[in-house]
């Protein structure tokens, strides 16, 4: 599905109303060690594997995941796990319990004043990403502001929505990539000095720091300056959606009328894009490739035993090209040069810069149309990385559909042409740590 959206001209021509990011009293832990937050933090919750949330549960009994990824556990003190309400409502409400507790236990504290927080992130290897983060006013109907570029999935939207409105936070932030400005640069230079507020190490190597700054000078030129520039949601489409839906329901509810968001610089000091790949679970490869060979050029490439990863990354590299590589684990079939037919299933009224992305050709021509796939959780498993694909289309005994990555301008082009990639796109990172900083809606 493409949504054309009537918001895109206004961005283009400037007449929109640009960023509005607010000061906010933070929640965050009392204990600031770095050994301590790297205990309690976690990626973002759609990062976090089963196996993964059961690990961070373990790690620390205060481990965020249980409250981004909340599960219906009866020995909560003073919540009541009956059958009532279904087991998706109980675990928002335990969510909304163990935050109450976390803080009146002294386990997370509440700021006084009013902050933007600076926030930079450092990977192994390679230039920083440093961002603000802030309460960003969701905005008004028409406005060009904050751009999606990404379809949602209305249940998880619900999920999130739900959880939102139980324990009255905003638990982990989204992220916003803006228009260059020359003032926003200068002053996150400028409050990169002295030492940090928070700082953790991630298990990728990645390490976060953060400065909370409450000069009044520096928050209101900041402010200023975003108002100059626009943005695209680059992470967390669906936490966006469900504060906007959670503003709809309760209109003129204290803090429902903005979002946590960390803003960060579209180019240079900004994030990079990797791809999203997918899996189709129960599906023959030699099956597949006969279906994809009535709209693709297929091509058997060499798969070398002990180097296949290796043989993978050459593929994904070159980003000029198009195209997508299957795998079973143990042969390579790259599918090119979509035919007309396939082309036909894309959408005529969308965009240039939509019509011709690698992942909307995958969506709609292969998946949609050469092996009837729903677009739904259960037909078309989303995986964050070559392993991860790898590994679940071994275990649901499938196959694994690689892609490229759109480059930043790309996914900037179709959100201003007022367009959505299909959901899970796009893979910005480095991401913010969860847990770290926090906004109780309720300022």
């Amino acid at each position: 599905m493409v949504v054309l959206s009537p918001s895109a001209d206004s961005h283009a021509s400037g007449s929109a109303t640009g960023l509005e990011i607010r000061p906010f009293r933070a929640l965050t832990y009392r204990q600031r060690e770095a050994e301590h937050l790297a205990r309690v933090s976690s990626p973002a919750y759609d990062l976090v594997t089963p196996a993964g949330r059961d690990r961070l549960a373990d790690a620390d009994p205060y481990n965020i995941v249980r409250l981004i990824l909340p599960q219906v556990d009866s020995r909560v003190a003073g919540h009541d796990a009956g059958p009532e309400g279904g087991p998706e409502r109980r675990s928002t409400e335990q969510a909304a319990a163990s935050l109450r507790a976390w803080e009146a236990d002294g386990v997370l504290d509440r700021d006084d004043e009013r902050a933007l927080w600076l926030y930079e992130m450092t990977p192994p290897a390679g230039a920083a990403t440093a961002g603000w983060l802030g309460a960003v006013a969701l905005p008004q109907p028409g406005s060009g502001a904050v751009l999606p570029h990404e379809d949602t999935y209305a249940p998880a939207v619900e999920g999130r929505r739900a959880l939102l409105a139980a324990t009255r936070t905003d638990l982990e932030p989204i992220v916003l990539a803006h228009d260059p400005e020359p003032e926003v640069a200068a002053l996150t230079r400028d409050a990169r000095q002295g030492q940090a507020t928070l700082e953790v190490q991630d298990t990728d190597g990645v390490r976060h720091r953060l400065w909370r700054v409450t000069e009044p000078v520096v928050v209101e030129r900041l402010r200023a300056a975003l108002r100059r520039t626009g943005a695209v949601i680059a992470d967390g489409h669906h936490r966006f959606a469900a504060a906007s839906a959670h503003n709809r329901m309760e209109p003129g509810a204290p803090g429902a009328d903005a979002v946590l968001a960390l803003v960060t610089p579209m180019g240079p000091g900004g994030l990079r894009v990797d791809p999203i790949h997918r899996v189709a679970p129960d599906l023959d490869l030699d099956a597949a490739v006969r279906a994809a060979a009535r709209g693709f050029q297929v091509t058997e490439l060499p798969s070398p035993v002990d180097a296949l990863h290796a043989a993978i990354r050459r593929w994904l590299e070159p980003q000029e090209r198009s195209g997508f590589l299957v795998t079973d684990g143990t042969r390579l079939v790259e599918l090119s040069a979509p035919s007309a037919e396939v082309l036909a299933t894309v959408p005529p009224e969308a965009p240039a810069a939509w019509r011709g992305l690698d992942v909307v050709l995958a969506h709609h021509g292969l998946l949609g149309s050469l092996w009837g796939r729903a677009d739904d959780p259960e037909s078309v498993l989303i995986a964050h990385s070559v392993d991860e694909a790898l590994r679940t289309a071994r275990e649901r005994t499938g196959l694994a559909l690689l892609l490229r990555a759109p480059s930043p301008s790309d996914v900037a082009a179709v959100a201003r042409a007022g367009a959505r990639m299909p959901r899970k796109s796009t893979l910005f990172v480095p991401k913010p740590r969860t847990g770290l900083v926090m906004r109780p809606l309720a300022d």
